[in-house]
């Protein structure tokens, strides 16, 4: 009988958290234990002379099928510790919200998972709890500044800011509140997002330091007056009553592999409507104190790895040095048209039809963003030869190696030979680029991300995000990078194209500021920034028994 990812989690033998830190050269006053196998890094006080190489491991465009994207970041950690490599992963923390919902835990899978497991996917050390309460407390200001005169003349219509919680619940999307009696406060509408939807979470995983935090926090815009100008959070003086709650949470968390070795999990706003990475000072901090570090995207290479590099790396300096890009069989032949029942059959018509998904991503990798790249296989049991042959073929064609990858059954031993490929790799001439130059406006950034990453032919703007776009432009935002908030299932805006759609126009409905995160929201038809709970969710299977222990979790 296969065990589950959580039997597999509890059966391993945890290394104290004193002992990972000291490998990678901490100090005892460089780190604040979160009980024995969690801690947190005091990151002003690391100044390691290293400058590790940055590995961006991103993916097809997910299918119901599983591409196992997170489970390689955690093997390739492994298999380079193997080969004698120093390596640190660098991942995104889960949301309470999926933990609970359709996708369940989310630490890696198999023998290449991030341990405490149960701890990561629930309360972690506290961080998404601070980030909810500094989103709420600016809500409460909003809402008692207005109550108490407003003397900014904020126009309770055109309130942007909402407040959040970190669980699926659409219940409380659009919500009417300040009812009652007029001690209660001024009634409006209003709504929730779910924690990792807030800017909040954007700016802790985009800032420097704390005291950039702050500014970034300042900068908020939160809505908009009567004469309809821009009302910040600098100007309801809440910046420090809100750097004061995650002043502990901007400091990066230190678990371990189930091989224990190194991993920083830290910060994780969402990959539609945020950039959808870990914490810029997550990475950094790995940098300096590895050889490399291994980090990833969030969704598939035209969602995650196009954000990391346009908006993460933009900001921040950092550099990948080479990308992997993770896909199955299963997958492809599911882009080829396969129902999920049927991906056990060889199929070499569908995986043709499938290949161009993958072969986009390649392109967009090295092409568009002029990087060295490898691709890595999940090999499954019913992968057959003249499959994973024409896949090998295809990439080949493309000056890009096919490399298998067993990490879910054995660990850091499944990986080493993407490991080999991924320090040959990152040892080559590097051509970085970007998809578009700062100076472009934002119609023209669109048009970039549109016609280059998702081999659409063209933009169509409706009037709401164009009277946006005036509008921000002529604030002076039209510098700032774009986020596409696009679905995550196809390369274009329509769900149910799968494969490598052509011919396909994107349509962006409106456009939103987040002007603290430093970046422009473009969304493309409707996404849904608070998540609903499914018919048959994953808490149904979660359960505790007497002694404590979690089971179901995944």
């Amino acid at each position: 009988m296969v065990k589950t990812d959580i039997e597999i989690a509890q059966e391993a033998t945890i290394t104290p958290i004193t002992k990972i830190a000291e490998k990678i050269g901490l100090k005892e006053d460089q780190f604040e234990l979160y009980g024995k196998y969690k801690a947190k890094i005091d990151v002003k006080k690391i100044s390691g002379d290293k400058e590790g190489k940055v590995i961006l491991v991103t993916a097809i465009t997910p299918t119901p099928a599983g591409e196992g994207k997170t489970t390689t970041v955690v093997g390739l950690g492994d298999a380079l510790n193997r080969i004698g490599k120093d390596a640190i992963i660098a991942l995104r923390e889960p949301s309470l919200g999926p933990v609970f919902g359709i996708k369940g835990g989310a630490a890696g899978g198999g023998y290449a998972q991030v341990v405490p497991m149960e701890d990561i996917n629930l309360h972690f050390t506290g961080d998404f709890h601070a980030i909810g309460a500094a989103n709420n407390l600016l809500a409460a200001i909003i809402d008692n500044h207005i109550f108490q005169g407003n003397e900014l003349m904020i126009d309770n219509r055109r309130i942007t800011w909402k407040r959040a919680v970190d669980m699926n619940d659409r219940q409380l999307r659009h919500i009417v509140d300040g009812l009652g009696a007029c001690v209660n406060g001024v009634p409006r509408e209003d709504g929730f997002e779910i924690t990792v939807a807030s800017e909040i979470m954007a700016i802790l995983c985009l800032s420097n330091d704390i005291e950039d935090l702050k500014e970034n926090l300042a900068n908020m815009i939160i809505g908009y007056t009567y004469e309809n100008q821009p009302v910040t959070v600098r100007e309801l003086n809440a910046q420090g009553a809100m750097t004061a709650l995650l002043k502990e949470a901007i400091k990066p968390n230190l678990v371990q592999t189930l091989e224990n070795n190194p991993a920083l999990i830290h910060g994780g706003p969402f990959a539609n409507i945020a950039h959808g990475c870990n914490s810029v000072i997550a990475t950094n901090t790995a940098k300096k104190l590895a050889d490399y570090v291994v980090t990833e995207g969030g969704f598939g290479a035209d969602l995650g790895a196009e954000k990391f590099i346009d908006i993460k790396c933009r900001k921040s300096g950092i550099r990948p040095s080479a990308v992997v890009v993770v896909a199955t069989v299963r997958a492809l032949k599911m882009h080829g048209g396969v129902p999920k029942d049927q991906l056990g059959t060889e199929n070499i018509e569908a995986l043709t039809k499938g290949l161009p998904n993958l072969l986009k991503h390649i392109e967009n990798m090295t092409t568009v963003f002029g990087l060295p790249t490898v691709v890595a296989i999940n090999k499954f049991p019913t992968d057959t030869e003249a499959e994973l042959a024409l896949v090998k073929t295809e990439c080949e064609k493309r000056k890009v190696n096919v490399v298998l990858s067993d990490v879910w059954e054995n660990g850091g031993a499944g990986g080493e030979e993407l490991a080999q490929e991924v320090v040959r790799l990152a040892d080559q001439e590097n051509h970085f680029s970007f998809a578009y130059p700062d100076e472009y406006s934002i119609k023209e950034k669109i048009s970039a991300i549109v016609e280059k990453v998702y081999g659409g032919n063209n933009v169509q703007f409706e009037p709401m995000a164009e009277r946006e776009i005036a509008k921000l432009e002529k604030l002076g935002f039209g510098h700032l990078p774009i986020c596409m908030a696009k679905t995550q299932y196809s390369l274009s805006d329509d769900q149910t194209k799968l494969g490598r759609p052509t011919d396909f126009s994107i349509t962006i409905s409106n456009i939103k500021i987040s002007a603290g995160a430093g970046f422009i929201v473009a969304y493309t038809g409707t996404i849904m920034t608070m998540p609903g709970l499914p018919k048959k969710a994953a808490y149904e299977k979660i359960d505790v028994d007497s002694s404590g222990k979690i089971s179901g979790l995944f």
